[in-house]
């Protein structure tokens, strides 16, 4: 099954699992996706090859911030009325804490969607949505029907 026929089977079923196990890295990373109402959120089922600082216990920087990004991505996808794959033009993370040896969730959340540029808001947390362990913003190019 090809990418375009897993977003379409993705977005007619409102099950998003298979589009994110097509991608190798999300796999690595153990993302599984599931609509919360009309949120899209993207989890990352906790491992040992994720964490960064053995002493602390603490998730390693880099699978927090490609949680975020991919969680924009997924939501980009799961919104959009294309199948093109949107761009990363510039991402920034605020790392807010240190992110515990637990899964963690994210969601993306688009504050503007232009005709070629879309700017969206990303937040990850773990054991309580009200205390993120990191927050993103990013600006993608999103190519339109």
């Amino acid at each position: 099954m090809t990418l375009v026929e897993r977003l379409a089977e993705a977005k007619r079923t409102s099950n998003y699992q298979g589009l994110l196990d097509a991608v190798p890295y999300s796999t690595f990373l153990g993302l599984s996706a599931r609509m919360d109402g009309s949120e899209l959120i993207t989890t990352m089922r906790y491992a040992d090859h994720l964490i960064g600082n053995p002493a602390l216990p603490a998730l390693h920087g880099g699978t927090l911030g490609a949680l975020l990004e991919s969680a924009a991505i997924f939501e980009l996808l799961c919104r959009a009325e294309t199948v093109v794959l949107p761009k990363t033009i510039t991402l920034t993370i605020d790392y807010l804490r240190s992110g515990a040896p637990v899964d963690t969730h994210a969601r993306g959340i688009v504050t503007r969607q232009g005709r070629r540029v879309t700017n969206v808001r990303m937040e990850a947390w773990q054991t309580d949505r009200n205390i993120p362990v990191a927050t993103a913003h990013a600006v993608f190019l999103v190519m339109r029907a």
